[in-house]
């Protein structure tokens, strides 16, 4: 086996495939190619994603091989890679054309150039760590052209819509011959009958069959060669046959099937604009996001203000942005203050206030003030390109269930042809059995003519049993439910990475958080400030901040700025000294200052003992006391405490209430760990767990439990994250730990958790709706078309209206309420 040290990943869209079958062929050849590691072909969105081995086959290879197959491929964009659309002025023919694509393809840095003439546009696929966007416009200037930057949405989106308009344009010249035929087919039914009829109809069937098909034709004789028939090659077999046998009417009296070869290829793409329409619905939130960012940026260069692209900022520059701008990047306020609309990030539809030191989230909305910001991420490191490549991992991913719905659906097509051409014997070979059926069918069934011979019967029955049998249902099922669910969930701050955690997290039975800024804000705050005397309040903190402020600890830090908002004006400390497990020591005024617990209290002789019920008290309210002493005499006491997030008790309440039990890890003493677990209502803890411990806990829950869902920062808590079944990352913007989690919520609420929850639930209902309506669908439609009492017209309008079910089914996920009670 290849070893995973070793790998490379490949992203390919993939053109041609025409249901969930084709996807699977090319999973299957692919992974008998040594040295691919993992293959996952997503048929709703056309891509695929390969791991491989490079020392045992290369990326071209593969590519090759999927060439092979009979389908358009494309690598999709690599991360290092930039593109750039350019719109030219002065072009007057081709040859101005041609030679710009020359020379841009001649420099150094640019990786592919196309020029259209008739769009008067230039795509560049170019390395900006060689070449920079001004220098390929430059470039073109030089040679007597004008380039300017195109504001281009996304390469994807405008494929999209392209492949919506060709299918629209095809299926309208079908439909419109399609009409024709019908249209004379019913004058000479029931009117007169038309001199020259064969005639009219071969004609205008001609552009139906061999027109706008002739694509499906040429995709059917590229699976069938290479021994993988898919969709393509049943309707193909419903259509052409039929449009050729209908020719042997010139010379025998047979009857014609022309109008059926017709209606069922117009039908059949009928119902692929839908379905491309549709999938570009359902995958919605990939084009949201993307249409989120700004396009260009002010940013100061020798104290003035230049407008550039956004693909230009540089970690460093220093952008300006008004009240009523888009955040261009991420980045760090060095100037201003403004309320900053970051719903596109978090879902919280509240602005929130950003000053000088905070971070900011490009794509958001600046609402008030004026702000400079400095860069500190760009291109794929900001938290908006994080956020879409999370999205598309999660919807090229699978389902567990999607394993053996692509397992049957990989044999679906030859079972159907073998059942079609059973069919065909066997009404031929029990003429009178078939008949019988038929008759009776013929009662209620106005489209049932059984006066035609057997021959021309089995032939109609056995194309309806072609046409009606689709796959692409159930191929079509999980990945345009994992699409809307993923988009859903970006929206509201929930990023899903994969479908598997989709399917894990509703049967959950355990969720363990960890304390620290999961169940707590994560920021100590001074809660009580006890002095033995009223009148060394005052002087109580005094010393403690002062004494404090030379500490790096964080509850040090707490104290420090309870001191600094009551005012208080700090001291000067000499001889500091930090005592491990113990506390602080230090000279202020020509005082020795102790800070500390009680071993530090009686190593130095101070007696704290009238205070014991107040430090036994104030740790049972879950918070950190120390004691504070000037000499050998105690002044009082301090207490600090991370105190609880303002949603955690009624989210731990509604986890509890839905059978899901909730356990705390913390490394607090078990008293403090108590008095926080009995106030936030978790109904168990796990007390002094050092960070390496946590996974032996984790493994604990698990065989105790069974599958157990893991909360915590997504960084110090990541070995935890994923040894539990599903890790959820809990942090706010750009501190986000993407990578260490199945699923991230980035704006830190518990509540959250609870829509997660409630998206895998509506998301697995979905897919299992989905399943049903698929199955049930050919369950029942294929022994009807056995049985001859479907007629292929019929079946064909019914075979595309399945797809779209599904597909709507799916989309019907956005009117789902994942919101957690307490918020209603």
């Amino acid at each position: 086996m290849s070893s995973q040290k070793n790998v490379e990943k490949l992203n390919l869209k993939i053109g041609n495939m025409s249901c969930t079958s084709c996807a699977a062929n090319i999973e299957k050849d692919l992974k008998k190619k040594q040295g691919v590691i993992e293959v996952s072909v997503n048929y709703a969105n056309e891509k695929a994603h390969i791991v491989f081995d490079p020392q045992l086959i290369q990326d071209t290879e593969l590519i090759q091989k999927v060439k092979n197959l009979g389908y358009e491929v494309s690598p999709l964009k690599a991360e290092k890679d930039e593109v750039i659309t350019l719109k030219i002025k002065g072009m007057s023919c081709t040859s101005c054309s041609n030679r710009i694509e020359k020379t841009l393809n001649k420099t150094d840095g640019i990786l592919e150039a196309t020029v259209n003439f008739a769009s008067e546009k230039a795509r560049v696929r170019y390395l900006p760590a060689k070449i920079r966007a001004v220098e390929v416009q430059k470039k073109i200037d030089e040679l007597g052209f004008e380039a300017a930057v195109e504001e281009e949405i996304s390469n994807e989106t405008d494929e999209d819509e392209i492949k919506v308009q060709k299918a629209k344009k095809t299926m309208l010249i079908s439909a419109f011959f399609s009409t024709l035929i019908m249209g004379f087919m019913m004058v000479d039914m029931f009117v007169m009958m038309i001199p020259g009829y064969l005639g009219i109809t071969a004609l205008l069937g001609f552009p139906i069959v061999f027109g706008t098909g002739l694509h499906v034709h040429q995709a059917s004789f590229k699976a069938i060669k290479n021994k993988t028939p898919n969709m393509d090659v049943l309707v193909t077999l419903g259509s052409l046959p039929p449009y050729l046998i209908g020719l042997l009417g010139f010379f025998f009296p047979v009857q014609t099937f022309i109008e059926m070869a017709t209606t069922i290829m117009t039908l059949h793409l009928v119902g692929k604009y839908l379905e491309i329409r549709a999938k570009g619905r359902a995958s919605q939130a990939i084009k949201k996001l993307i249409q989120m960012g700004a396009k260009t940026a002010k940013i100061l260069i020798d104290n003035e203000e230049v407008e550039v692209p956004v693909k230009e900022l540089q970690v460093g520059h220093v952008m300006v942005i008004r009240p009523g701008e888009k955040v261009p990047t991420d980045g760090i306020v060095i100037e201003g203050s403004s309320l900053i609309d970051e719903s596109m990030a978090t879902g919280e539809s509240m602005p929130v206030k950003r000053q000088k030191g905070d971070n900011v989230i490009g794509a958001t909305l600046n609402k008030q003030g004026l702000l400079k910001v400095e860069v500190t991420k760009i291109g794929n490191d900001t938290f908006l390109s994080q956020v879409i490549k999370l999205v598309e991992e999660c919807q090229g991913s699978k389902v567990p269930i999607q394993e053996f719905a692509d397992r049957i659906t990989g044999y679906f097509v030859p079972a159907i042809i073998l059942i079609t051409l059973f069919t065909f014997i066997s009404f031929n070979l029990f003429p009178e059995i078939h008949l019988s059926i038929i008759r009776w069918g013929a009662g209620f069934l106005p489209w049932i003519n059984p006066n035609l011979s057997p021959l021309t019967l089995s032939f109609i029955t056995s194309t309806a049993v072609l046409v009606i049998s689709c796959p692409c249902a159930l191929g079509l099922g999980t990945p345009t439910a994992l699409m809307v669910s993923s988009g859903i969930g970006a929206e509201k701050g929930i990023l899903i990475r994969n479908g598997e955690a989709v399917q894990t997290f509703k049967d959950v039975k355990v969720i363990a958080f960890d304390k620290t800024g999961t169940l707590t804000k994560g920021k100590p705050e001074v809660t009580d400030l006890i002095a033995s005397e009223a009148a060394l309040k005052d002087e109580l903190l005094y010393f403690a901040a002062t004494l404090e402020h030379a500490s790096e600890h964080p509850l040090a830090h707490a104290i420090v700025e309870k001191a600094v908002n009551n005012k208080t004006v700090l001291g000067t400390v000499t001889d500091f000294e930090a005592i491990i497990g113990m506390g602080v020591k230090g000279s202020i005024d020509g005082h020795e200052i102790l800070v500390g617990n009680r071993k530090l209290m009686r190593n130095n002789q101070v007696v704290y003992d009238h205070y014991e019920e107040t430090l036994i008290r104030l740790e049972e309210e879950a918070k950190t006391a120390m004691m504070i002493a000037r000499g050998n005499k105690l002044m009082g006491v301090i207490a600090v405490a991370d105190p609880l997030k303002e949603d955690s008790l009624p989210a731990i309440a509604e986890l509890e209430s839905m059978g899901i039990k909730t356990v705390m890890i913390t490394g607090d003493n078990k008293r403090t760990a108590a008095a926080i677990g009995k106030t936030v209502g978790i109904s168990e803890f796990a007390a002094e767990v050092l960070p390496d411990g946590k996974v032996a806990e984790i493994v604990r829950l698990q065989k105790q439990y069974g599958l157990v869902a893991m909360v915590g920062d997504g960084i110090n808590d990541a070995p935890a994250l994923k040894q539990s079944n599903v890790g959820i990352a809990i942090g706010t913007g750009t501190d986000i730990a993407i990578e260490a989690a199945d699923v991230t919520l980035v704006r830190g609420e518990l509540g959250d958790i609870i829509s997660a929850i409630k998206l895998s639930k509506s998301t697995f209902r979905k897919i299992k709706e989905n399943y049903f309506w698929a199955w049930i669908y050919n369950a029942i439609a294929i022994p009807i078309a056995i049985l001859g009492l479907l007629h292929p017209m019929i079946g064909a309008g019914a075979m595309s209206l399945s797809s779209l079910n599904v597909v709507y089914n799916s989309l019907r996920l956005k009117k789902v309420d994942i919101e957690p009670n307490y918020k209603k």
